[in-house]
């Protein structure tokens, strides 16, 4: 059985945390780390800096409300993945991959890691398409390009 990799909160500022781990144990940048909270729920944080000391910044999941230093943490040497394919599709997840729709988990997909290398050129497609919204405003008076940068409020 592997041994678990263990840290301790040094520092909350916010949404941003200080892990400290023993020496050589650092997890790796984008790797997700539980933080066991004492309603015996959980709150996912991921590493975003490598700051030096045995000392990683993350940045949290989720509320960070009664977190405090010397808090112990564990890393899961894996990051954080979410559910893909075509039975998620019209569905609602949160950052970590969880439905929060009130429906069961999707079955017959496959997870994906959040940070993954953009398509090679060969993947991406060179026409125009346009993106359809279902809102017929939209598509009728100001039709969207797919890939553009747009914003609807």
């Amino acid at each position: 059985m592997a041994v678990e990799n263990k840290g301790k909160i040094t520092q909350v500022i916010g949404a941003v945390l200080d892990i400290r781990f023993d020496e050589g144990k650092l997890p790796e940048i984008n790797e997700a780390i539980r933080v066991p909270l004492e309603d015996n729920g959980e709150l996912v944080v991921e590493v975003s800096q490598h700051l030096g000391d045995d000392t990683v910044r993350c940045i949290a999941m989720g509320p960070t409300d009664g977190l405090v230093r010397g808090m112990e943490v564990i890393a899961t040497g894996a990051p954080i993945s979410v559910p893909v394919g075509e039975n998620t599709l019209g569905r609602i997840f949160n950052v970590l991959g969880k439905p929060i729709d009130n429906l069961p988990a999707p079955e017959g997909v496959s997870y994906e890691r959040i940070h993954r290398p953009a398509p090679e050129f060969v993947e991406q497609s060179t026409e125009t398409e346009l993106l359809e919204t279902g809102i017929k405003v939209v598509d009728l008076l100001c039709p969207y390009q797919k890939g553009g940068k747009i914003g609807l409020f």
